[in-house]
């Protein structure tokens, strides 16, 4: 049977809803890349930042936004401009990269952004753990090459966990992991919008392999406070300056993450510090006392998000003992897995965690995908077998010893 072709009416539609799709991310683009509003007065002074948005499709499907706020050079008091990127590839470091290319040839001039990203769009987007050379010339410095690598781990290359621990204390990260883990209404505060975007990705990798499934805005716009109000879980990124418009408080964790805050969480529910059984509480501690206050990006990234994945290895990393055949599809049975958690320690835990949205999609992706969590498969069964060796280990020393 030979392909066939859209027709012309078919492309017309294709094309028509192509146009509504790019109409409504430039619409989004501008209330999250100002989301303070547009009506600014002229700055003689602004320090450029960069952050991050999540566009959610009407089908689940999210997009990330990248955006860098600058001021451009010239005489007088100047507006702010915001240059915006929408892609379903969520790469923080390698948009980051790009974005100081292009201020810095917005401070010679704006016609000089226009080639380097013509240049962009002819080269392919490169996969995990590989690099793309981009040529392009410069009045004065003749052409430049730049080179745009992604990490091997992709799914942190849209995080660093530098802003999180900058604003908060290990203890007081663990108190955010254990509301997050449990589902919890969270809204973090702060004036600067790169700090907001890069500490709700962080928390948000925290979780992995699992994934936050509810509501997340890194950066709440003015016009849509009040989905604060929503009885939902959420994660939020608020602008201080609209904190007094967050007015329900109850069952709400508010994490100030302002340089000198007298308390960190405004309202919390209050058993964060239980919720986590102790000794995984004491192991992640220990793993995050390792951490070297100057350490590259991708060396704390690597420890952090080991540290955590830990605390899903030893509390439910034996899910996949517990699936069985049911013609041709696989079955999670949640008794037997509850039954087969090991340290009874960790059992209150894991009994609140399985009936989380995270937990109860992470399984039916299990159910229904071959192997769709390698890596986490993988550390579990690199703890299992470290556990069988220490066993070994064990019962070899006691019998000489007896």
């Amino acid at each position: 049977m030979s392909p066939t072709s859209p027709t012309s009416s078919q492309r017309e539609v294709m094309g028509r809803l192509q146009r509504e799709e790019e109409e409504k991310c430039m619409k989004a683009a501008h209330l999250f890349c100002f989301p303070e509003g547009i009506n600014w007065a002229p700055l003689t002074q602004y320090k450029s930042e960069t952050f991050s948005f999540v566009l959610t499709e009407v089908d689940g499907s999210r997009r990330n936004g990248y955006c860098r706020r600058l001021l451009p050079s010239g005489p007088g008091a100047r507006v702010p401009e915001a240059y915006c990127i929408i892609s379903r590839a969520a790469c923080f470091g390698l948009y980051s990269k790009i974005f100081d290319e292009v201020e810095k040839r917005r401070q010679i001039s704006k016609a000089m952004i226009y080639p380097f990203m013509q240049s962009l769009r002819e080269a392919p987007l490169p996969s995990p753990g590989n690099t793309v050379s981009v040529s392009s010339f410069i009045p004065d410095a003749g052409t430049e090459i730049i080179r745009l690598t992604r990490p091997v781990e992709s799914w942190l290359e849209h995080v660093d966990f530098r802003s999180l621990f900058r604003c908060l204390s290990h203890e007081e990260v663990l108190m955010v992991f254990s509301a997050v883990v449990m589902e919890r209404r969270i809204i973090f505060i702060s004036e600067e919008l790169s700090t907001l975007s890069q500490v709700l990705h962080a928390v948000a990798a925290l979780l992995y392999p699992f994934v936050w499934q509810h509501t997340f805005i890194s950066i709440v716009p003015t016009v849509l406070i009040d989905v604060c109000s929503a009885p939902t879980p959420y994660l939020l990124g608020v602008q201080k300056s609209l904190l007094e418009h967050v007015t329900d408080h109850s069952d709400l964790m508010i994490v100030d993450l302002s340089p000198g805050a007298e308390t960190k969480f405004i309202t919390r529910t209050g058993d964060e510090e239980s919720l986590l059984p102790v000794k995984l509480k004491e192991e992640l501690l220990s793993g995050l006392s390792a951490r070297k206050r100057d350490a590259p990006a991708e060396e704390l990234n690597r420890l952090v998000s080991e540290a955590f994945l830990s605390v899903f290895v030893r509390s439910v990393g034996h899910f996949s003992q517990h699936f069985r055949r049911s013609g041709n599809s696989r079955r999670f049975h949640k008794k037997s897995f509850l039954k087969a958690v090991e340290h009874k320690s960790q059992l209150g835990f894991v009994k609140l965690f399985v009936q989380t949205q995270m937990f109860d999609l992470f399984i039916q992706e299990e159910e229904t995908q071959p192997n769709p969590n390698a890596f986490f498969h993988r550390k579990v069964s690199e703890y299992q077998e470290r556990k069988k060796r220490e066993k070994m280990k064990a019962g070899w020393v006691r019998g000489v010893v007896v």
